[in-house]
């Protein structure tokens, strides 16, 4: 069975930039957003074809990580009040569509991806990971996959299929090396200090040469070049840090005994309250007479 994890915040935040500042035409709501998250969702379902969609939201900041780095993704811009609005909205639809909606208060989604996509590959199924977020090629296996989307400026490219090789050619890396790599060049997303001056050639060239961040720390008086010889040797407690912020924890349960069935009557409903007549007449094109049976 194929099963598509999608980062849910990553996909809101990507729909809602994707698309003009659209509005209800009786009293100005915005649905912009939810235009294109109904279209990005359709497209994924097309292409993948899976047997069933969940989609996972932060709920009330990551505990862990707070408790670890005070300061973890302080560093973002406040989320813009059009999309919070648009939120609930994204959610009723995509429950209306048979898609699963999961939220754990104090635990980031990733964490709960990442242990759902355990879980399920262990158990034998095909896991797809919908997300931008570089983390997740840690969890690439042979049962563990990614979907990238593309860049914004490259939006007819379509979304990226990601398995191991793939990870090694765009990282230049294994995945099992990913947290040690990010750990290394830092991620300025979640406000995660690197190590100063570290870039992605840098840190893929020391992985590739000794293997591991523990490897690296040993060979601190003969690494290259020289000029970090002495960053590398005071960087021991910020690389343990990095490495506990961005390795998922993956002991979380997530109940997927969801019935995962369309409700193409409360679609329609849905759609006709936001008046999106585009998207309500796609709805009837694709859903066909199965409309007609209500």
């Amino acid at each position: 069975m194929k099963w598509l994890l999608v980062d849910g915040f990553n996909l809101a935040f990507r729909a809602f930039y994707a698309m003009p500042s659209l509005t209800r035409p009786s009293d100005g709501f915005p649905v912009g957003a939810i235009h294109a998250w109904v279209r990005i969702l359709w497209k994924l379902q097309d292409q993948e074809a899976p047997c069933k969609i969940v989609i996972f939201f932060d709920k009330d900041g990551s505990q862990r990580h707070l408790s670890l780095h005070a300061e973890y993704k302080a560093n973002r811009a406040e989320t813009p009040p059009e999309l919070v609005l648009q939120f609930p909205e994204l959610k009723l639809i995509s429950e209306h569509f048979g898609f699963c909606i999961k939220e754990q208060s104090g635990v980031e989604a990733d964490d709960l991806i990442a242990s759902t996509a355990q879980a399920l590959s262990a158990s034998g199924e095909e896991v797809w990971i919908a997300s931008a977020d570089k983390d997740f090629a840690q969890c690439v296996n042979d049962r563990v996959r990614l979907l990238a989307p593309p860049p914004p400026a490259q939006a007819k490219a379509g979304w990226l299929r990601m398995d191991a090789e793939k990870v090694r050619e765009k990282f230049g890396v294994t995945p099992s090396q990913i947290v040690d790599y990010l750990s290394l060049i830092g991620d300025s997303v979640d406000n995660i200090p690197g190590l100063p001056g570290v870039g992605p050639k840098t840190a893929a060239m020391w992985l590739n040469k000794y293997g591991t961040i523990d490897e690296i720390l040993n060979a601190k008086d003969v690494i290259e070049p020289i000029r970090f010889r002495e960053i590398i040797s005071g960087a021991t407690e910020l690389l343990k840090l990095n490495r506990q912020l961005i390795t998922f924890q993956t002991n979380f349960q997530t109940n997927l005994d969801a019935p995962y069935v369309s409700d193409l009557p409360a679609c329609r409903t849905f759609f006709e309250r936001m008046e999106m007549k585009s998207t309500l007449k796609e709805l009837e094109q694709r859903a066909g007479k199965q409309l007609e049976l209500f």
